[in-house]
């Protein structure tokens, strides 16, 4: 199914071109003070905060006689309101409303096409009086912009999703299977980049030569052997189906508290056990089941989350671990209490020298991995929205009420997710892990870190 089209129309020089570039992300239409630097039609592929659509930009509409060339290009200027989803009229905010533009808007009343007033060059409290004048065209709320500056473009996602949203949602559903099949096959053909971390001497280097089965790296009772962070390329083979899947593997350094890091050789070490963690996908943070979870475990697992990778948590020497089932349950719990932000890590036991749990261990990497890299359809985003909101309003602080508009996910790996609304400066930190609790539960992240940015309205006229 094509995109939606949505069209920018308005006057000579109110800044047509200059939003268009905005919203493609590239500046390829010529813009410049002189009018009329536009004439023909020109197509963009657009993508604002999870919204893709066409932008079409146009000639400036000019009251000339039809013969003219501003009267031809005003022609090419209606054609493409024919075949438009939404029109964009932008107006010049400083300038405020002139003749032309009210021509403009009582012809744009007559369309059937949903018309969005878009009060450009608003920056600031120059255009204050033009946005007050825009609400005399009779074409609803106007929104305030800059599209020079990218001020203003989360109102406009506001007045655009309720019109691309049904048509974004039944694009999303027409090829969700098939974008998730060719999302997971080139998941599947990309190596896993596993990073192995944790304190000194819980058996990292022996987990990758245990992977490995060979004595790969160098392995020994003294702590302290691995300095480098080394990544080996392998092939797991799935044993429930068969399938060869590539992995890097990258062993790391321990880390100790910093306060007991005094070499200089050691530093530059941990430092590089860091820099490992950001350009793995999944880490495994992993725990010696002959001393438990300490302190460290949970600074290293914050690091960790922070630097937004997947973490898996694995408890090594389980073949010698003693009251093995209370110190699982011991871990877990610890580990629900540290890391309140990521409730239900996965916790598996392993023995890196009996070989128990590493394929496990593998399949849990590659599953966690998937959710870290999964993105939600904008329609089926809002949906659980609206659900959210319904079980549970947000609460109105003082008695002013909080208004929550809409979320969309911005990136993935990790997932970001960014929320719409007012007032969001008093949102209750419960609240917001609320939400990112039910993204994770209702939308299949499970135990991956998940970002929420809040960002309100700038447009200080709505409600």
């Amino acid at each position: 199914m094509a995109l939606p089209q949505v069209i920018i129309i308005g006057r000579p020089n109110v800044g047509k071109s200059t939003l268009w570039n905005r919203l493609v992300g590239k500046k390829l239409a010529l813009v410049d003070d002189q009018p009329g630097v536009t004439r023909d039609r020109r197509f963009g592929d657009a993508h604002l905060l999870g919204l893709d659509f066409t932008i079409v930009d146009t000639a400036g509409w000019e009251d000339e006689d039809a013969a003219t060339l501003p009267g031809r290009m005003r022609k090419q200027t209606e054609a493409a309101l024919e075949g438009a989803d939404v029109a964009l009229f932008v107006i010049d905010a400083r300038a405020g409303l002139t003749p032309l533009d009210e021509e403009i808007g009582r012809y744009l009343r007559e369309s059937t096409v949903p018309i969005i007033v878009v009060a450009n060059k608003a920056e600031g409290k120059a255009g204050d009086s033009g946005l007050f004048e825009a609400f005399s065209l009779g074409l609803g709320d106007p929104v305030a912009l800059s599209a020079e500056h990218g001020e203003g473009l989360a109102d406009l996602f506001d007045a655009l999703l309720p019109h691309l949203d049904e048509g974004q949602r039944e694009r999303d559903e027409e090829v969700l299977a098939d974008d998730e099949e060719e999302d997971e096959e080139a998941l599947n053909n990309a190596p896993l980049k596993l990073a192995i971390v944790g304190r000194p001497n819980a058996g990292k280097s022996t987990l990758i030569n245990a992977f490995l089965q060979e004595d790969r790296l160098l392995t020994g009772p003294e702590a302290g052997i691995t300095r480098d962070s080394i990544a080996v390329d392998w092939e797991w083979t799935d044993p429930d189906s068969g399938q060869a899947r590539p992995v890097r593997l990258i062993d790391t350094a321990g880390m100790r508290k910093k306060a007991l890091v005094v070499d200089k050789l050691e530093k530059m070490a941990v430092a590089d056990a860091r820099h490992a963690v950001d350009f793995a996908e999944v880490v495994v943070l992993l725990l010696d089941a002959t001393r438990g979870l300490e302190h460290q475990d949970l600074k290293i697992a914050s690091l960790v989350l922070e630097e937004g990778r997947a973490l898996i948590v694995a408890i090594n020497k389980w073949d010698v671990a003693e009251d093995a089932s209370g110190l699982f349950n011991g871990v877990r719990a610890a580990l629900d209490e540290g890391l309140a932000q990521v409730k239900g890590l996965p916790v598996l036991a392993v023995s890196a020298r009996t070989g128990k749990g590493l394929d496990t261990l593998l399949k849990a990497a590659f599953d966690v991995r998937a959710a870290w890299s999964k993105r939600v359809p904008t329609g089926l985003l809002n949906r659980w929205f609206d659900e959210a909101l319904g079980k549970n309003p947000p609460p109105a602080p003082g008695g002013k009420r909080i208004k929550l508009r809409y979320i969309t996910q911005a990136k993935i790996r990790p997932p970001g997710f960014v929320l719409f609304g007012t007032r969001l400066d008093d949102l209750p930190m419960s609240y917001q892990r609320y939400l990112v609790n039910g993204i994770r539960r209702d939308l299949g992240f499970d135990a991956v870190p998940v970002r929420l940015t809040l960002r309100s309205a700038k447009n200080p006229y709505r409600s």
